[in-house]
Order: structure tokens, then sequence, then C-alpha cells
């Protein structure tokens, strides 16, 4: 019997927010998807689950039946689609990836941890706080070029950073970040 697993990608609805940093966990899911299917295996496309409220894509790799999700919640409200979802397809905590930016890490570094806080994340303190647990796998993906020496030298409030599109070539930074990362192994 394969192992069932949800690998969610936070972020923001709409085009307004599309090419954010906020959006780094909607990015990266659709490049894992490109690259499953680039490997060979069968996804479906994405289609919106109004009973989860999240676009869903089905797949199997390597004896795992994964479920791509995209919450339509909203970042801050991500928690109630990631636990409809873990409910109804039965999904251990363990076998859960939560993809999401994180303005602490420097672009160009992912940082692959399981069972931390939220570390101020908003989207991923609402999957917590749903779960009653923070004993699941999450994909940080850094969006912070100002780290110098481990100190954010950001000029601009957090919140606005986050919500700015990525400037050129930071895009394909994290592109390639993504491609370099084999999520499988981590649930």
């Amino acid at each position: 019997m394969s192992i069932v697993c949800l690998i969610i990608g936070l972020g923001n609805l709409g085009e307004k927010y599309r090419l954010t940093r906020h959006n780094a966990g909607f990015i990266a899911i659709d490049q894992f998807r490109e690259q499953f299917i680039k490997n060979g295996s069968d996804f479906s496309e994405w289609k919106f689950n109004k009973k989860f409220n999240a676009e869903i894509s089905k797949g199997e790799v390597e004896n795992k039946k994964i479920i791509l999700a995209k919450p339509q919640t909203f970042m801050n409200n991500s928690g109630a689609a990631v636990q409809a979802m873990m409910n109804f397809y039965k999904i251990k905590i363990k076998n859960i990836l939560i993809i999401h930016d994180d303005i602490d890490l420097p672009l160009k570094t992912s940082k692959i941890q399981r069972n931390k806080s939220s570390a101020g994340h908003k989207g991923v303190q609402s999957i917590i706080d749903a779960l009653n647990s923070k004993n699941f796998s999450r994909l940080r993906i850094g969006i912070n070029p100002a780290i110098e020496n481990g100190v954010s030298k950001l000029k601009i409030p957090t919140e606005k950073f986050a919500l700015e599109r990525f400037k050129k070539g930071e895009l394909g930074i994290i592109k390639q970040l993504v491609g370099q990362t084999d999520i499988l192994k981590f649930l």
C-alpha cells in the first residue's frame, strides 16, 4: 500500500500577489509538479476543490501518492485547508510538508525542518494552530537578499518587503534552488 503524502505551498491569491516573495510556496509547488511530470510521473491538472478551499493536483512518485495543494484561503488562514485535507485523506502528520517563504533566510538558501515553531510566519502558525501540532516538515525558502553575517539589512518593513514582486534575477534563483531540492526524502 502506498503512503499518502500532502505537500502544501503557501501563498496568497490573485494576480496582485502572483510573483511576490510571499508567494514563494506557490511558485515552488508549481515547479515541483513540473519536475515530477518531467521525470515521468503523471499529475492531474490543478483543480479547485471547494471542500478544502484549495487547488489540488494528484499523482504518484516513488510509490508515494502525492497530493499537491495550494490553499485558496490567503496565507494567514491556511490551517483550515490543511486540516480539512489531512482529515479527509487520513494523512499522518509526519507525511505533510509545508513550503513557504522565509525572510530570516538569505536568498539562495533553503532549510528543511520538522517540529519547529512558526518563527513568526503567520501562515505556518495558522497550520500549527489548526493541527494542534508542529510535528510536520517545512521547506523554508530564503527570500532576503540583504542578510549579512546573519543580520537582515532590509531598509523597509518586513511585511512590505514580502509583498513586493521578486526583483530581476531573484525568481530564477528561487527556481534553481527548488530544482536542487529532493523533497520526497522528507516525507
